[in-house]
């Protein structure tokens, strides 16, 4: 069914490291070779051997307008034949920083760079730079990208290696990367009076999606907010994910809670590589060439990336997206929910707007601690039952699952008919 992804995986491994360019890609979590694929449109994807799914993954969320939105792609193409990159400001650097800080309620000031690590790399330097104080508090399970201070108890494909704390990261950058718990803010607040005057910042993403995903506790969001404020603490929302995804101006907007800063990727690209960090005047002034904190990147505000993320937001704009998304993303869960409640098997739902995970646990999961008490071989099961009945899933127990407003309630239909398939066979 999938010999030629396999052959395919093969002869990458002679030429890239683990044959993938991205670890969580490999599908060594669920047992087999990784599907290669060919094309995508609307709410499905096509591998190399001709098999048809249902996408879930979203390019791991950026697609949530569907796969080749006729909109965004028309706008790439003019793009295209004014030039791919100059190296040099343009208009729609200007029109895109305009859109984000309009929605996004923290930013009043953002900076255009190429990837949601890039993001967060920037936005801690800036905190430490405009605090004067070199430590950081991140939390179990939350992954920020693989910089070196934020690669400590991460999540995503470190957790699904079972290696958050990878080889090359220097002790005494580790050092600086103090953790607490997510949830809990008695373990932020432990850390503060252990290490008062020393914290630059606190990096969360406020809906973890990588270690699944988990809902925040609100309290815990706004109490976060209280306490950063008191101890002059840069307060940074990763909101990478959850940008745009969960509502138009992020989960800061949907739960009325501003951090100091904030990072996002993702969707302000539609698809294609880009990322931002933003926050008040008075912290961004201090970016080079405003201020002496250096950041660069020769591709930042690349005028293909920016063109799809202008075209994708000015989309998104429009209320009665959300609601769709909403809707859909009900639906599918609660079906979903109704099927496994009727077995034996261990499970747990959660879901943020049209961000879902199932975990096999009966752990009510809250954090890093109770994701990582979920059946991970049950999971790889499950995920081959799923595939194999035409929906794709990311393939990892720890990842989200993603909707887009392409899904149809005919491909809920049909994902439903697959779940209850593969239930029942991970039941027998």
């Amino acid at each position: 069914m999938y010999n030629k992804s396999s052959l395919l995986f093969k002869e990458s491994q002679t030429c890239i490291p683990g044959g993938v360019n991205s670890p969580v890609r490999a599908f060594r979590s669920v047992g087999m070779d990784p599907l290669f694929i060919s094309h995508a449109k609307g709410s499905q994807i096509y591998d190399v051997d001709g098999n048809c799914f249902i996408d879930y993954v979203c390019s791991w969320g950026p697609m949530i307008l569907g796969h080749s939105h006729p909109a965004v792609n028309d706008a790439i193409k003019k793009q295209v034949d004014l030039g791919a990159s100059y190296g040099a400001p343009t208009e729609k650097e200007l029109q895109i920083a305009k859109i984000i800080i309009d929605a996004v309620p923290s930013i009043e000031k953002v900076r255009l760079v190429n990837s949601g690590t890039e993001a967060t790399m920037s936005a801690i330097r800036v905190a430490r730079g405009f605090t004067g104080r070199d430590k950081i508090i991140k939390f179990e399970g939350c992954y920020h990208g693989h910089a070196d201070s934020l690669l400590v108890k991460a999540g995503s494909g470190a957790l699904t290696f079972g290696a958050p704390d990878s080889p090359g990261v220097p002790q005494d950058f580790a050092k600086l990367t103090l953790t607490a718990e997510f949830n809990n803010i008695n373990s932020v607040k432990n850390l503060i009076d252990r290490n008062r005057g020393q914290i630059a910042a606190v990096i969360v993403e406020p809906i973890p999606g990588n270690m699944g995903v988990v809902e925040p506790n609100i309290e815990f969001l706004r109490q976060l907010r209280e306490i950063t404020l008191n101890e002059k603490i840069v307060l940074i929302f990763d909101e990478v994910m959850s940008g745009f995804r969960v509502s138009f101006g992020g989960a800061q907007a949907l739960y009325n809670i501003t951090p100091d800063m904030t990072t996002l990727g993702k969707i302000i690209g539609g698809g294609l590589p880009i990322g931002a960090f933003g926050g008040r005047s008075e912290i961004m002034e201090h970016v080079s060439p405003s201020g002496k904190i250096y950041q660069a990147g020769t591709l930042s505000g690349n005028p293909l990336a920016v063109t799809s993320g202008i075209e994708t937001l000015n989309i998104l704009k429009s209320k009665d997206i959300y609601l769709n998304l909403e809707n859909k993303s009900k639906k599918l869960t609660d079906g979903m929910k109704e099927i496994i409640s009727k077995t034996s098997i261990p499970h747990c739902f959660k879901r943020v707007g049209s961000m879902f995970c199932l975990f096999f646990t009966n752990s009510d999961v809250q954090n890093f601690k109770d994701a990582t008490t979920s059946d991970t071989a049950l999971f790889s099961k499950y995920f081959k039952l799923m595939l194999n009945n035409g929906v794709y899933l990311a393939p990892s127990q720890y990842e989200a699952g993603f909707i887009s407003i392409e899904h149809s309630d005919k491909d809920i239909e049909k994902t439903l008919n697959a779940f209850e398939k593969s239930i029942k066979a991970l039941s027998q």
